[in-house]
């Protein structure tokens, strides 16, 4: 460096140096790094600091390394004139920077080895340093795999519990292993941490461990991790793996029998499961009984022992009872066992009593009450056959009986503290008495030789026949008590005479009501104004057809010749006025329509010239 001036890559330390100790040095100094770091691939920088006393220049710089047999082995020489670099293996990854500090870039595993740099200054003589060059990889995660079976607690040995791997580092790291956050350390006979280390053939290192250690229960909760620790730059570091959970055999120490859904709710036709859970690992096998006086029933051919299931479908009053699960663990051939009690709720005996028991007949009035049998409380209520409630409670009174009241009424028996279950009983009330009519289409207004329709309708119990006075097409119609007949028949004078008579009759009476038919007034008198009408309309057109002649004839639209001529006179005195005479060769046909306002028919005479004023 000419003039001896300090480069601008010099350390602090150095100019410190410079200023406190060495302001008087008489000769030449150098200063380099002890140790530079640098990741496989990365690039190395090396500096070379020197100072010359007087500002003196250097004669040359000189950069070395030192090869595997101790030997120096030249890479650059640097004088005022030029560089000039030499031919080895480092020659395409090498460079200097305008401070003369040496670069290499890709480094290897293989570049890990001291570098010396060598400054002559003349008078002053030749100085040198070096440098170690440390070449680091930093190691994969850790991958961990745990144990991929079960570990029983009652393992004779001490069991494998995971496996801990991490790749390609340099130098060699080391495994440590941790449960639930805290750090296991090795133990005669309890905890051991074997060790493998593998160089690859690209010279970075492979490390694995496996942990040893006993597990207890409570160890089914646990979680284990490794960590793999290195050092960078003067520092420990490290990286973590996952956590592993490992799956732990355990026999069961508890176990609950259970009815789906609660057995205070389980009603006559449900579907019922037991249930049974153990708090082992893995599941015991299961074991269903039911109790039949002193002695057990075996039900696991129709339970499902892996899941400890069993499915009872269908459930009644027999299903009562005890049920036991029972348990049987595998791994140490131990049992346990538990029991519960299925309550199966239901309603029977549902029976209606009515008082009195007789025959009922119109007016009477009666009594009906119902009764049933169940372990919890009941509730009653009746409906009718509509299915509208009547009252609550299990007894109903009815009063004044009649045709009409409801013949079929139903008893609801229902159990409130369980939902859904309830019963219901119908009872018939029969209310006997002679056929009464209640409908009959009487007046009939009807036409001669019209076919019409008669009806009749009556109500009885028992049910009723019904006969007619005449004969005709009869359909009948049942609707409860009530009966309806209706009779086709054509309309005689002997029918309009006499009309007709509907018997209605069961072993208990008979009834009967005669039907009166009528001349239709109203629909002659309509006939006859239609007629009426209808000469109105004919006359109406005879004269508009006439005027619109005559105003043809006027306009010369109809020209008159003698045969058929007309004569139209026009008095001198009044020759304003125009009179129209008019002919008619059909004097027979119209003397019937102009008649007097008596009725009389005129002469033809008189009927044969008429004159028509349109003066006005």
């Amino acid at each position: 460096m000419a003039g001896g001036r300090r480069p601008a890559g010099l350390a602090l330390g150095w100019g410190c140096c410079l200023l406190l100790c060495c302001a008087a040095a008489s000769k030449l100094e150098i200063s380099m790094p002890p140790v530079v770091e640098v990741e496989v691939g990365g690039t190395a920088r090396i500096e070379c600091n020197f100072y010359i006393p007087e500002n003196a220049s250097y004669t040359y710089i000189d950069w070395f390394y030192v090869d595997r047999s101790n030997k120096q082995v030249r890479l650059y020489h640097v004088t005022a004139n030029g560089v000039l670099e030499d031919d080895t293996d480092y020659k395409k990854r090498l460079s200097l920077g305008e401070d003369k500090a040496l670069s290499l870039s890709a480094v290897t595993l293989q570049d890990a080895r001291t570098f010396m740099c060598q400054v002559g200054a003349g008078s002053y003589g030749v100085g040198e340093s070096s440098t170690q060059l440390s070449v680091y990889k930093v190691p994969t995660t850790p991958e961990i795999e745990p144990h991929s079976g079960g570990i029983s607690v009652h393992s004779s040995e001490i069991p494998e519990i995971a496996k801990c791997v991490s790749k390609n580092s340099f130098p060699p790291p080391n495994i440590t292993w941790h449960k639930n956050g805290q750090q296991l350390h090795a133990q005669e006979n309890q905890v051991t941490t074997p060790s493998t280390l593998t160089r690859e053939s690209s010279g970075l290192y492979t490390v694995s461990s496996t942990l040893y250690a006993p597990v207890t229960r409570e160890d089914r909760h646990s979680r284990y991790h490794c960590t793999v620790h290195y050092w960078l730059q003067g520092q420990r570091r490290a990286l973590d793996s996952r956590g592993v959970k490992v799956n732990i055999f355990y026999p069961a120490e508890h176990l609950k029998l259970q009815v789906v859904p609660s057995s205070t709710l389980v009603k006559e036709g449900d579907n019922v499961t037991l249930v049974c859970e153990a708090d082992g690992n893995p599941p015991p096998v299961f074991s269903f009984f039911k109790k039949n006086l002193d002695e057990w029933h075996d039900l696991t051919s129709l339970a499902e022992p892996e899941s400890g299931v069993l499915k009872l479908h269908d459930v009644n009053k027999s299903s009562n009872g005890t049920y036991r699960c029972q348990s049987l663990d595998l791994d140490d051939m131990s049992q346990i066992e538990e029991d519960v009690d299925l309550v199966v709720n239901y309603i029977e005996g549902v029976h209606v009593k009515m008082e009195p028991s007789s025959t009922l007949h119109e007016g009477d009035s009666v009594t009906l009450s119902c009764d049933a049998h169940s372990p919890v409380g009941l509730k009653y209520q009746w409906r009718d056959e509509k299915g509208t409630k009547l009252v609550e409670g299990n007894r109903l009174f009815l009063s004044n009986l009649t045709f009409e009241t409801s013949k079929n009424f139903s008893c609801k028996v229902m159990a409130p503290s369980v939902p859904g279950l309830e019963q219901s009983k119908k009872v018939f009330v029969a209310v006997e008495g002679k056929p009464r009519i209640v409908a009959i289409s009487s007046p009939l207004y009807v036409r001669q030789d019209e076919v019409v329709n008669l009806t009749c309708k009556a109500i009885a119990f028992p049910p009723p026949t019904v006969q007619w006075s005449i004969n005709g097409t009869a359909h009948e119609y049942v609707d409860n008590q009530h009966i309806a007949s209706n009779l086709t028949v054509r309309v005689s004078h002997d029918l309009l005479r006499a009309g007709a008579m509907c018997r209605v009759s069961n072993r208990l009476g008979v009834s009967e009501k005669h039907i009166q038919l009528l001349v239709d007034q109203k629909s002659t008198a309509e006939s006859q104004g239609v007629i009426i009408v209808a000469i109105i309309v004919a006359i109406l057109v005879v004269a508009v057809l006439g005027a619109v002649i005559y105003f043809l004839h006027k306009k010369g639209k109809i020209p008159c010749g003698r045969a058929g001529k007309q004569d139209i006179t026009k008095p001198e005195a009044r020759k304003d006025k125009i009179v129209v005479e008019v002919k008619s060769d059909k004097l027979s046909e119209e003397a019937g329509l102009l008649q007097g306002a008596n009725g009389e028919k005129r002469a033809a005479a008189d009927q044969s010239e008429k004159y028509i004023d349109l003066r006005n």
